[in-house]
């Protein structure tokens, strides 16, 4: 691994840390906005792994945060009561590891028998799967039905959301740096020629939507502990699209602009805010504007060409 990498990881953990041991001196509702963008550097930079990186169109990233969300505050519900005050960023830590790793599972699950498809094709069967994540949850009356989940302590600080968004991007750009990842990129650039070389796309795609979906399983329990209610609406279709466009909108493959533009779309709403009823209408003609004149992403660049 890059010590660079692992420098800024060490910094930007640091700097959380920091500003967390502060945070009782800032103003609560940009406090809250913060922690919603790191939150939303997690989910942007996880699903950039997949659509970006390997090439694929995933419409269900919002089933992943949902599964994530919803099993990690049902685990701090149940056990937050049974244990010792101290213990509480020990249990708040393990809940959030079973929301990644069981989102994690859900992403194998739709990966394995689906990632044969490609194109528009997997596209519906992603957005399926998001559907039908919200049904069920919509009907499963332990965790709230319809009327959603209550009651979930308040355990999402700014040095939890950063921490994670900052563990994000250091993985998966090792990932994709390493050489293992190269085969993300081949799978990306022509499966046919990657499996000419020895490349399984299939191992690859699995690979990334699991990695994609532990993250959004953690994005998801950090979400739950910040809002301290969950509903199945929040977790549709729109909020798919949403992190769709935060990838599209910082250029794929491009773990910097995705970063840019995830934090562009958590503020933009909060901007327009003064503009009561109008507000969703321009912030959707913005992003009509952008797409038009930046297709390619506001951040997507060509690269460098490497000279022999």
């Amino acid at each position: 691994m890059n010590s660079g990498a692992k420098r800024f990881l060490l910094a930007a953990i640091l700097v959380a840390t920091v500003v967390s041991y502060f945070s009782e001196q800032f103003n609560r509702y940009y406090l809250g906005v913060a922690i919603d963008v790191g939150i939303n550097i997690i989910l942007a930079v996880s699903l950039n792994l997949i659509n970006g990186h390997t090439g694929q169109f995933s419409l269900g990233h919002a089933g992943f945060m949902a599964v994530g969300a919803y099993t990690a505050a049902k685990i701090s519900i149940v056990f937050s009561d049974k244990i010792p005050a101290q213990l509480t960023p020990v249990l708040f830590l393990a809940a959030l590891l079973a929301g990644g790793l069981l989102a994690a599972l859900a992403g194998l699950a739709v990966g394995v028998p689906t990632l044969r498809l490609r194109g528009d094709y997997l596209a519906i069967v992603t957005l399926g799967f998001g559907e039908i994540i919200r049904v069920i949850l919509e009907n499963m009356d332990s965790v709230g039905g319809a009327s959603g989940l209550k009651d979930i302590p308040h355990l999402t600080t700014f040095f939890w959301a950063w921490s994670f968004a900052a563990i994000t991007v250091f993985v998966v750009t090792s990932i994709v740096n390493s050489t293992y990842g190269r085969g993300f990129i081949a799978v990306h650039d022509d499966e046919i020629a990657a499996s000419s070389i020895g490349v399984n796309p299939v191992r690859y795609k699995v690979t990334a939507f699991v990695f994609g979906a532990f993250f959004a399983g953690i994005a998801g329990g950090l979400y739950a502990h910040h809002k301290q209610f969950l509903s199945p609406t929040g977790f549709d279709f729109l909020k798919s699209i949403d992190i769709v466009m935060m990838v599209i909108l910082g250029g794929m493959g491009r773990t910097a602009g995705v970063i840019v533009a995830a934090i562009l779309l958590t503020l933009l709403p909060e901007f327009l805010r003064g503009f009561a009823e109008y507000r969703m209408i321009l912030y959707a003609l913005l992003i009509i504007l952008l797409m038009i004149l930046r297709p390619q992403g506001l951040f997507s660049f060509r690269r460098k060409e490497i000279k022999n």
